[in-house]
């Protein structure tokens, strides 16, 4: 897509959620029958096989010594970041509706614009902040019955 009809970061972040929006749904139905911390494994088994197949055919280097000391450590804090949400979204999933678990872990995108700004000295305009409000009040809608 080009620029003047959407901006690139936008399709990807758009793909990124309605492949979001697949994996709560598929994952509920394949969290039947297993426990979450398994689930979790096999779910990161695949995605660990596939983004090695994705770094190989796309000819970028599997060579760690050209990461940076800061990257590997902050990339090695965000995995561990994302394991923890990944068990924490499987083990959620097997006690709840997929209806009421994917809204709440949306939360983490009021505390991305809140970390954002506390962290990363980034700036959220007023209609920023409306949205960032009105994400929470769709959470808590959703969220409970």
């Amino acid at each position: 897509m080009t620029d003047n009809l959407l901006p690139s970061w936008m399709l990807w972040a758009l793909l990124s959620a309605c492949f979001a929006a697949l994996t709560a749904i598929l994952a509920k139905v394949g969290v039947e029958g297993v426990g979450s911390d398994m689930a979790t494994l096999i779910r990161t088994g695949v995605i660990f096989l596939l983004l090695i197949g994705i770094v190989v055919a796309s000819g970028q280097s599997l060579s760690p010594s050209t990461v940076s000391g800061k990257s590997w450590l902050f990339l090695i804090l965000s995995g561990l970041a994302t394991g923890a949400s990944w068990l924490c979204y499987f083990r959620a999933l097997k006690l709840g509706p997929a209806s009421q678990v994917a809204p709440v872990d949306k939360l983490s995108v009021v505390l991305v614009a809140l970390f954002g700004v506390v962290f990363l000295g980034e700036k959220l305009s007023g209609a920023n902040w409306l949205g960032v409000v009105l994400i929470a009040a769709g959470v808590i809608l959703l969220a409970f019955k």
